[in-house]
C-alpha cells in the first residue's frame, strides 16, 4: 500500500513531535504493509509557514535515520496546503510542493477548514485549474459543511477535484457522519485515494489495512486495490523516482 498523506516529519507541524516518534510511525506503517509514504506537512499560512527547502531538508534527515533504523519504507515529500487566497503568491512563484504530476498536470493536496467550506472556494479552485493545477481535496468527509450539505461534493467534483478519504473515517474513528459520507462516496465512485493522515502513534497511526478490508467488503477487492495502491502509485510515481 502507498500512503499519500501523513505528518511524519519531526517537529514541523502538529504531527510527529520528534525524530523518535517519526521512526515509530514508520515502523507501524511498515508492519501494516505500507511500502511508500509521502510526508505532507501542513502549509497553513500564519500557522505552519513551512517552506519547500525546509521540508526537503527534514525529509533527508528522516530518510537517513530510517535507513539506520532498518526501516525500508520509501519516502517522498509534498504538502497538505490549507485553502487560502494568499496561496496565489506561492503558486505564481513556484513555491508549492505538489503531490504528483500526471500528464503534465500538477496535483495539489488541498485542505478545507474543518468547520466550513470557505466563501469563494469555487473561484479559487477554478483559478488553480487555470494554472495547470488539479486539486485533491483532503478528508472531505470530516468537513462540517459537507456533512450538513453533501451538495458541496457535487460542486467540488464539477470543479474537477479528486477526493482523498481518511482511513480512520472509514473505520468510524471520526464519528458516524464521517463514516456514512465515506461509505456513500465509496459506493458512488467519488473516491480516488485513501490515506492515513497519520499524526501520532496513539492519536492517528499510519494504518491502512483495516480500512482496506472494509472497502474491499463494500465495493470489492479490485476497487480497493485501486484506491490504496494503483491510484497512489500513478500519482506519486515522479516523486519516488525523482
Amino acid at each position: 500500500m502507498i500512503d499519500i498523506h501523513s505528518h511524519i516529519l519531526p517537529g514541523i507541524d502538529d504531527g510527529a513531535k520528534d525524530l523518535d516518534e517519526s521512526l515509530a510511525l514508520l515502523s507501524i506503517a511498515q508492519s501494516d504493509g505500507i511500502t511508500h509514504m509521502v510526508a505532507t506537512p501542513h502549509i497553513h499560512l500564519g500557522r505552519f509557514n513551512n517552506s519547500v527547502s525546509h521540508i526537503y531538508e527534514d525529509l533527508a534527515q528522516l530518510q537517513s535515520a530510517a535507513l539506520a533504523g532498518d526501516i525500508n519504507i520509501k519516502l517522498a515529500v509534498a504538502a497538505e496546503v490549507r485553502l487560502d487566497v494568499e496561496l496565489m503568491t506561492l503558486v505564481m512563484s513556484n513555491k508549492l510542493p505538489f503531490i504528483g504530476c500526471i500528464g503534465g498536470v500538477n496535483y495539489l493536496l488541498l485542505e478545507l477548514p474543518h468547520s466550513h467550506v470557505p466563501q469563494g472556494y469555487d473561484k479559487f479552485i477554478s483559478w488553480l485549474v487555470k494554472q495547470n493545477i488539479k486539486v485533491i481535496i483532503a478528508h472531505p468527509e470530516r468537513n462540517r459543511d459537507i456533512q450538513a450539505k453533501p451538495f458541496y461534493l457535487e460542486r467540488l467534483k464539477q470543479l474537477g477535484c479528486d477526493f482523498q478519504l481518511t482511513a480512520s473515517s472509514i473505520e468510524g474513528g471520526w464519528g458516524i457522519k464521517a463514516q456514512d459520507i465515506s461509505f456513500d462516496m465509496l459506493n458512488k465512485g467519488l473516491v480516488t485515494y485513501v490515506a492515513s493522515d497519520a499524526h501520532s502513534v496513539k492519536r492517528r497511526p499510519p494504518i491502512l489495512s483495516k480500512a482496506k478490508h472494509i472497502v474491499s467488503d463494500l465495493i470489492g477487492a479490485e476497487k480497493a486495490h485501486e484506491l490504496f495502491y494503483l491510484n497512489p502509485q500513478r500519482l506519486t510515481e515522479q516523486l519516488f523516482n525523482a
